[in-house]
């Protein structure tokens, strides 16, 4: 669950809003009395954790009002743009359609030069109203099913420490919380440590065993750690082993995308690749880079799954 904290409009686009506390949507139309009421960006949504963000990074720009970025709705613990266009979500009798993820700023936005610069294009994500209502500051964000079809994964976590009990694993978690919010079932979770044999083993389990007509197929494993520099990390090592065939692609998306955040992005040896009918891709082991990692290749991976179902063209 999510929630609403700013109810924004104003009555001339590219300016920052006003909160209102709350406000009318009215279907296929937007919010009532709002510039951009009617247009192909009906309602927009930002996170509040990620104007924190920015204002922890600007102290300069001073304190940062609801509507600033020119957002509709300001929401809470409900990261949206981690979410496929077509994602459903409802706000009390309100449903709401994920129609577009960020934008392009045109030149001179009064909004950046209020604020210094605008997160809207990577951060903010636009809805369009399938049905109409009140919305309210506090009001509940509830996800609805996304449009996506439904896909069979596993989760594999390694970590020495995790297995002993001495640490707790939040990244296998963080990797279901967020497939599963794509449509994905976690048909297997498993914490394992980093023995490169015992990874081996349960690769090859899972995926055989999708060629077997009684057993649900998994269509794809994802693993969590293991992929650095470290003698014991040998989760590649294992992942090579199990492969028939090289999906670099993958990978290589996953260490450009990171790259942009860290150069440590490049120390990562995660893998992917192809067995059977199931890919496997090697996540790194932090939960935040785990969600960083999936945000860049969940959009693109239906479509090879597809593929290799033999259910789409390559």
């Amino acid at each position: 669950m999510g929630i609403i904290r700013a109810v924004c409009i104003s009555e001339k686009k590219g300016i920052a809003k006003q909160n209102i506390g709350s406000c009318m949507l009215i279907e296929n139309f937007g919010l009532e009395n709002d510039a951009h009421a009617g247009s192909e960006r009906q309602v927009s949504l930002l996170p509040l954790e990620s104007m924190r963000a920015f204002q922890e990074k600007s102290p300069e720009v001073g304190e940062l009002k609801p509507g600033i970025f020119g957002e509709n709705l300001l929401t809470e613990g409900f990261d949206l743009k981690n979410f496929p266009v077509g994602t459903r979500f409802r706000i009390g009798n309100v449903i709401l359609e994920l129609t577009q993820i960020g934008k392009t700023c045109h030149t001179g936005c009064e909004i950046s030069k209020l604020a210094g610069s605008c997160i809207m294009p990577r951060e903010g994500v636009f809805a369009k109203v399938l049905s109409g209502g009140m919305v309210k500051d506090g009001d509940e964000i509830e996800l609805l099913k996304p449009p996506n079809r439904e896909f069979k994964a596993a989760v594999i976590t390694v970590s020495d420490r995790s297995f002993r009990g001495e640490r707790e694993d939040e990244s296998g978690p963080a990797i279901r919380q967020m497939i599963e919010s794509w449509g994905y079932e976690t048909i297997e979770a498993l914490l394992l440590p980093d023995d490169e044999e015992r990874i081996y083993r349960e690769l090859i389990r899972l995926c055989d065993s999708s060629m077997n007509e009684n057993v649900h197929p998994v269509d794809v494993i994802f693993t969590t750690g293991g992929t650095g520099f470290s003698g014991r990390d040998r989760t590649p090592e294992a992942t090579l082993r199990a492969a028939e065939r090289n999906a670099s692609g993958i990978a290589e998306a996953m260490r450009a995308e990171s790259m942009k955040i860290t150069p440590r992005a490049m120390l990562s040896r995660g893998v992917s690749v192809i067995r059977g009918k199931t890919l496997i891709i090697n996540l790194p082991g932090s939960p935040k880079a785990v969600q960083e990692c999936l945000s860049c290749i969940l959009p693109a991976l239906e479509h090879g799954i597809l593929i290799l179902r033999g259910e789409a063209d390559g």
